[in-house]
């Protein structure tokens, strides 16, 4: 604040002196405002700008001391100078100082001892006030990077940086970044109080460096958003990776003092969000194409059954998952299996080929499904040695009905016939577990009945048991569509949450 630009109180109930020390300060550079009495000089701090009171400490109505008090209760950063040709001992001047003021001038006063003193004042304050707006902002800093790598999604990054960066700033502000496949978005927030939005964005980013620099844009280049008028855009661009696309963060001029730390370092905070963000949804993408790259891709067409699948992979804001299914038919039976490997990743969805490959190999090779468990069971315990999986297998005769089925720690098939439904329960260990394991399960599937296989995901909820969740299934599934691949996607809609957490696989079997 420079001394144009600072607005000076002066309450003295003498007309004269009053002059005196308005001439003073205005000859010094100061602006100047006046008060005759202590309430006068109190309404005047709640109606104007006032950076310094110059205060007599003798007034008609109220003693300089009361009302110095309520200035600094009011506006504690607003420094005070007390003036009095009366109260000039010592005791005065502690017992002024004491009750808030700054500083304490006994008449006679030199022009010269005024003005330095109210420059002395006005530099402490300003300091304070500048390490307060610093200490604010980097407390709100802290508090908007939470915000963006709590964001459960690239939108929702950019509305927490927008909306952090108008709590900081108190201003109207933007954020624009990439996703990892290259679409441009902007959060932008018309204030502190109004909620972001995420819109589609183009900027020029030709000739950005790696590192975080600052520059001046005309309100033209951001012309979404209302800037405050006759102020010129602030801008703050980071780029992390040559690779990479920068992304920029845009707040008005007059928020920004002269080196901007905090804009920088809401630039930086902004670019580790968004970088975390884009590996995040590339690693997801890559291991969803993974997993349907590796389920089938058809299903047989087999004489006397309707088959039906569907496989929803975790949403874009989880890690994905494990789950897998396999339908084919081999040696006239129908072989049908359904999986999940335990964890959440890449890594995961890795292991769940390798399974699915071996149920298939060792399928081939004519074993039974407890055979083949038993061997996918060894396969796992000597090359995934820290690997679990559940695994439900059965191999089904088309013309009598005829199942056998094997089980490895997974959830219970479903019947459903005639408006009732029964689950098919054969508790075993799981896959990875040195475990004897029951034999195979057989029973029949009667004509017109249908076979349910699913994983955790379709009845998973994390505020109910998973009884709750198997109850919820059979209440769905006492009615059949005629269309089964309609009954799947209701098993969905009607089970699975809104928002995905876990991968759902569901494989459902009638026999005509």
């Amino acid at each position: 604040m420079d001394g144009g630009a600072t607005t000076v109180l002066v309450v003295d109930d003498s007309r004269a002196k009053r002059y005196l020390l308005v001439s003073w300060l205005t000859r010094a550079g100061f602006e100047t405002i006046e008060a005759e009495t202590g309430a006068e000089a109190l309404a005047r701090m709640e109606t104007d700008r006032v950076d310094l009171v110059v205060l007599d400490v003798r007034l008609p109505d109220l003693s300089g001391y009361e009302v110095c008090e309520r200035i600094k209760e009011r506006r504690p950063a607003t420094p005070v100078i007390h003036v009095s040709a009366h109260a000039v001992d010592v005791v005065d001047r502690a017992h002024g100082l004491t009750r808030g003021a700054d500083a304490y001038l006994a008449e006679p006063i030199e022009p010269e001892e005024l003005v330095a003193t109210a420059h002395a004042v006005l530099r402490y304050y300003q300091a304070r006030q500048r390490a307060e707006l610093l200490a604010e902002r980097l407390a709100a800093l802290a508090g908007a990077t939470v915000q963006m790598h709590a964001a459960s999604n690239f939108v929702g990054l950019l509305a927490a940086a927008a909306a952090g960066a108008a709590q900081i700033f108190k201003s109207p502000a933007a954020v624009v970044a990439e996703t990892f496949d290259g679409e441009c978005l902007a959060g932008v927030v018309a204030g502190p109080d109004a909620e972001p939005q995420v819109v589609p964005w183009v900027v020029d980013d030709i000739g950005v460096p790696i590192g975080t620099t600052v520059r001046v844009d005309e309100p033209a280049a951001w012309e979404r958003i209302d800037w405050p008028a006759g102020d010129t855009v602030t801008v703050a661009a980071a780029k992390l990776r040559e690779d990479r696309a920068p992304l920029y963060v845009a707040v008005p001029t007059a928020t920004q003092t002269v080196r901007t730390p905090v804009l920088v370092q809401l630039a930086q905070a902004v670019a580790s969000a968004v970088e975390a963000q884009r590996s995040f949804d590339e690693e997801h993408r890559i291991a969803v194409t993974l997993q349907r790259s590796l389920l089938p891709r058809r299903l047989p067409e087999v004489a006397g059954l309707d088959l039906a699948v569907r496989y929803e992979p975790a949403s874009a804001q989880t890690e994905v998952g494990g789950d897998f299914y396999e339908l084919v038919m081999l040696d006239g039976h129908l072989l049908v299996a359904i999986g999940d490997v335990a964890g959440h990743s890449l890594h995961a969805a890795t292991v769940m080929a390798e399974l699915r490959h071996a149920v298939r190999a060792y399928a081939v090779e004519g074993h039974q499904p407890g055979v083949i468990l038993d061997r996918v069971n060894e396969l796992m315990r000597t090359l995934l040695p820290n690997e679990l999986a559940t695994i439900c297998l059965l191999l089904l005769h088309p013309g009598s009905g005829l199942i056998r089925l094997a089980s490895a720690g997974h959830l219970p098939a479903l019947v459903s016939v005639d408006g009732r439904v029964e689950f098919v329960d054969q508790p075993a260990p799981l896959l990875g577990v040195r475990a004897p394991r029951p034999p195979d399960l057989e029973f029949v599937l009667p004509a017109g009945a249908t076979l349910v296989l699913y994983t955790d995901g379709l009845i998973e909820r994390r505020d109910a048991t998973i009884d709750e969740g198997m109850a919820a299934l059979a209440a769905v599934a006492v009615r059949v569509d005629d269309d089964l691949d309609q009954f799947c996607q209701r098993l969905l809609v009607e089970l699975a949450p809104p928002q995905i957490h876990d991968d759902v696989a569901v494989v459902a079997v009638r026999r005509r």
